[in-house]
């Protein structure tokens, strides 16, 4: 037993539970599984080419040298990055807490209590901050929620301005580079017409549908935006804010000014920059817009028993649900990052939040008076933390950098600079004294930061925030720490149990992987500072793009996209950019897929396209005959088909390569949806079955950790024809020589999480690689043997074998009056996660091992399915009061003084006896889905409950 191999470690099953498994299966070896499995015309004939794999411990020295040529200078960048102070009690309860970083996406409320309440939290945050009605659970940084905004504005426009195809955006010239950029991309494929210009010159136009403000702008001027909000009210021109959020404990909230969406990034709430993400958006609306919000929305509901639970509220609006009609293709949230935002605002409370804001005002204006009494002119007559001064940007600027201090220099006469929460008395004085020295002046040195108020005052904000008791009652660390545990010992996440979801992959997140997440040298770099400061990142991000070029088959990888949603688009963009290239704008039909994800076709429609959607066969393949037909058809318009590889449905189809080629000799391309590429990796991969591009779940895949509903990564790989078009940004030179523009605001997105794969790949290098890939469908062919006879696989592959996942029918139940809504719950009993549920077919289980989870595991998880079937065959449909039917159960019914089931307690707390070991107690009984729709309550508490209380 080789100790030192990560492959060891990250692998569940050993050698010896191996064999057993294969037996079971009934097969000689692994290798005769996989001939069984995988369609031998996609197999790759030769292996991946990787570097050797590195021991966990030479991996963490590895990362340590090259982050040390990352360097750590003073930022006054801005630009809606700022260096924060991430509270000790918050990374170490939260940001390197498996409890939290494991979990999943809280699809199963019941078990996911800690989580909803800490997202909850956030949206009462932002809602107070922005004054607005409704906020979601976060979307994926600023620049994207500013583009969600407009695409809502554009969807909720007047009768009168739909009917006259009104579509003018106006985007005032203060608004960040990168958010132009994204707006850029957005606006064009949904028929947007954008307009930049001087917010004070804009003419209220009947033309125009609605506006974005930044709010302070891109060089810290605080606009009127009362008055611009006022008249845009008068001529029915909706407005959105993108604010920063530490502004809005000085500044009014947009809301109480009449704004109808406020977006922008908590990143400055104790979020590390990790040069450019994650971090987690905000996006608060008015309520009568709720059901055009995007992503998630947490809200509030009742149990069985009327007591007060939490759940993801309005999921109708969501793309499982709409497809191609949803608001957006978000599917995700940041809520790791959310968490941390929210805790920081827990922690601090409105009190200390306004200390933090008060210092960081007064030290921007402390820095603007004395670099006026240097004879510089400070052009900002309104400001909160950013100070714009005339002066020569080269000169400065070579100063700075030999102090280590980075500015902003929009042009050759201008600098800015950024003041933040870490910026010290010695600091501000440093900053002077860069300027001194450029003027050849004796310095000016401040002995204290005094108050001061350089915000006009019809924008000083009146209003409270932050008055409910959650954030006015956890100000010690010891406070926190016990309300973070409380939070987590409701949540069932990977540190406990198995989490078998079909098409998520949640497999080991290691901690050597994580481990780099929380050193400064990492988390401390600005997205948009000089390249060579960032040397560590670029060898990490390049050497990770090469390794999965190297996996995907393909030419060309962008790390931009921050979630798989993100990739789809991307991809789908980039494809679209190949086709205008070749005067071939007008193909703009997606073929997909009738068992698709539904980001698939509501990615499409936002990339301009019309689907048509191809059926599939009784075996869960695509249908050829009809994909055939339909690209024909549409030959002369065909975009693209949308694949995903093993189909959705678990299997390998054998025609996959006859498929591509009939959308390339019809004049499209192929994008591959990477859902399911831990089923690929080095056996086959998207370039060798035809497509060109495919977009890769870094979050299933390559181990980053689902964080309980985000951070995801989704980059995009490309074919050689399609490199040319992967994305850019405005500020930071990447992607292709005609490049499309950002997908999302940061150059690499979230740079500081791709350090996760980048770890998982060298350690466990090729041949570690292809054997998790194996391993895979092995766990989930014993899964499937282990279940025979009890729960029956929907499809398989022509030898009977799954692929990496499978689907198992519990539609038969319902003659016993048992919905697969009930084994979800029921198995929460047994300590255990459901498998996805009613996807892609409803009243099914998609069940997942993937290779990380032991022989031991898969077993108790395959023993608590065969004791839920017994209980399902005692099951009636003329009696509902069953254990089914009343799971989960909690502690509270188990210790009370009445039991008033036909079964006893045991049954219900203790189907099996290794529960006695490690039992979960789920916190709520089940919640009422349909009760919290109608009643939407998506913040916390009045303070006045808590004190009738």
């Amino acid at each position: 037993m080789n100790t030192n191999a990560f492959a060891l470690r990250h692998i569940g099953p050993d050698e010896n539970d191996q064999n057993q498994m294969l037996k079971t299966i009934g097969v000689e070896s692994l290798d005769q599984l996989i001939y069984e499995t995988l369609p031998d015309d996609i197999r790759l004939k030769n292996g991946l080419n990787l570097d050797e794999p590195m021991t966990e411990y030479e991996y963490l020295n590895h990362v340590l040298e090259l982050s040390k040529k990352n360097k750590i200078f003073k930022s006054y960048i801005g630009l809606g990055y700022h260096p924060t102070i991430v509270p000790a009690v918050i990374q170490r309860n939260v940001l390197e807490n498996p409890g939290w970083y494991t979990a999943y996406t809280p699809y199963q409320a019941e078990i996911a209590q800690g989580r909803l309440e800490a997202l909850l939290n956030f949206q009462t945050m932002v809602t107070d901050l922005t004054g607005m009605e409704i906020a979601n659970a976060s979307l994926l940084d600023e620049s994207t929620a500013a583009a969600e905004a407009m695409s809502l504005l554009f969807a909720v426009r007047e009768r009168d301005q739909k009917k006259n195809n009104v579509n003018k955006f106006f985007v005032s010239d203060a608004i960040l580079p990168q958010t132009l950029s994204l707006l850029q991309t957005r606006s064009t494929p949904i028929g947007i017409e954008l307009v930049v210009g001087n917010e004070d010159d804009f003419s209220f136009s009947s033309e125009f549908f609605g506006a974005i403000l930044q709010y302070p702008g891109k060089d810290g001027l605080v606009s009127d935006i009362k008055s611009f909000i006022e008249k845009a009210n008068d001529n029915q021109i909706k407005v959105a804010v993108a604010a920063d959020i530490l502004s809005l404990i000085k500044l009014e909230a947009p809301g109480k000014f009449g704004a109808d969406v406020v977006v922008g990034t908590t990143q400055r709430f104790g979020v590390p920059m990790g040069y450019g993400g994650p971090h987690a958006a905000f996006f608060a609306t008015k309520e009568a817009y709720k059901r055009d919000l995007p992503g998630r929305i947490i809200g509030v509901t009742k149990d069985m028993n009327g007591n007060r639970a939490l759940r993801m509220a309005l999921q109708t609006r969501e793309q499982h649900i709409k497809r191609d009609k949803a608001t957006s293709n978000i599917c995700t949230a940041q809520v790791l990052l959310a968490v941390m935002a929210g805790m920081y605002a827990v922690y601090h409370g409105p009190k200390g939040l306004k200390f933090i804001a008060d210092k960081v005002h007064n030290t921007a204006s402390a820095v603007a008076k004395a670099l006026t009494q240097l004879g510089y002119k400070q052009k900002n007559a309104s400001f909160f933390d950013t100070i714009k001064i005339d002066a020569n940007a080269d000169n400065i600027k070579k100063i700075a950098e030999r102090h280590e201090v980075n500015f902003y220099y929009p042009n050759a006469d201008t600098v800015t600079i950024s003041i933040n929460e870490t910026t010290s008395l010695k600091d501000a004085n440093e900053i002077i004294a860069i300027f001194a020295e450029n003027r050849q002046k004796d310095t000016i040195t401040l002995k204290q930061i005094e108050n001061a108020n350089c915000i006009t005052e019809d924008l000083q904000r009146q209003s409270d925030f932050l008055t409910l008791a959650v954030f006015n009652k956890h100000h010690s660390e010891t406070e926190l720490m016990r309300y973070i545990k409380m939070l987590e010992r409701k949540d069932l996440s990977l540190n406990h149990s198995m989490i078998a979801l079909g098409s998520c992959t949640m497999k080991l997140n290691a901690a050597a992987e994580m481990l780099p997440l929380s050193w400064p040298n990492w988390g401390s770099i600005h997205p948009f500072c000089p390249i060579e400061q960032a040397e560590g990142y670029h060898i990490v991000l390049k050497a990770l793009e090469e390794q999965l070029t190297e996996i995907t088959g393909f030419a060309g990888t962008s790390l931009q996209p921050n979630s798989g949603a993100q990739g789809e688009y991307a991809g789908l963009m980039v494809i679209k950019a190949y086709h205008e290239s070749r005067n071939d704008a007008h193909r703009n039909i997606c073929l997909i897929p009738s068992s698709a994800h539904g980001t698939n076709p509501a990615s499409a429609v936002m990339a301009g396209m019309k689907v048509v959607v191809t059926k599939s066969t009784e075996e869960g393949n695509i249908d050829i005959d009809d994909l055939r037909e339909k690209a024909l058809e549409h030959k002369d318009n065909l975009s693209c088909l949308m694949v995903t590889y093993p189909s959705t449905h678990g299997v390998y189809e054998s025609a996959i390569k006859d498929i591509t080629q009939i959308i390339h000799d019809n004049g499209g391309q192929v994008y591959m949806d990477g859902a399911n590429m831990n089923a690929q990796v080095g056996l086959t991969n998207p370039g060798n079955i035809g497509a060109d591009v495919c977009h890769l779940n870094l979050h299933k895949t390559f181990a980053i950790p689902h964080g309980g509903g985000g951070p995801g990564v989704g980059p995009i790989c490309v074919a050689e024809q399609l490199v040319p078009f992967l994305p850019g940004n405005p500020i930071i030179k990447t992607g292709g020589d005609k490049a499309i523009t950002a997908i999302s605001a940061a150059p690499f997105g979230s740079s500081l999480v791709c350090l996760i794969s980048y770890g998982y790949i060298k350690m466990l290098g090729a041949e570690g690689l292809t054997h998790a890939t194996k391993m895979a469908i092995l766990n989930a062919n014993y899964i499937k043997e282990r279940l025979q006879g009890q729960f029956d696989t929907l499809y398989s592959g022509e030898r009977g074998r799954a692929a990496h996942e499978m689907i198992v029918d519990c539609r038969p139940f319902k003659e016993h009056g048992i919905e697969v809504t009930d084994i979800a719950k029921r198995l929460m009993d047994y300590g255990f996660h459901a498998p996805t549920v009613s996807f892609p077919v409803a009243g099914t289980l998609m069940i997942e091992p993937t290779e990380s989870e032991s022989k031991e595991e898969m077993d108790r998880f395959c023993d608590a399915m065969i004791s839920i079937k017994k209980e399902i065959d005692s099951a009636s449909k003329d009696d509902s009061n069953n254990v089914l039917k009343n799971a989960p159960h909690t502690l509270a019914m188990l210790t009370a003084d009445h039991w008033n089931f036909p079964y006893s307690r045991e049954m219900a707390a203790y189907p099996l006896d290794y529960i006695q070991e490690n039992k979960f107690w789920p916190t709520v009984r089940r919640v009422d889905d349909a009760y919290g729709d109608r009643n939407l309550i998506c913040t916390c508490a009045p303070i006045e409950e808590y004190m009738e209380a």
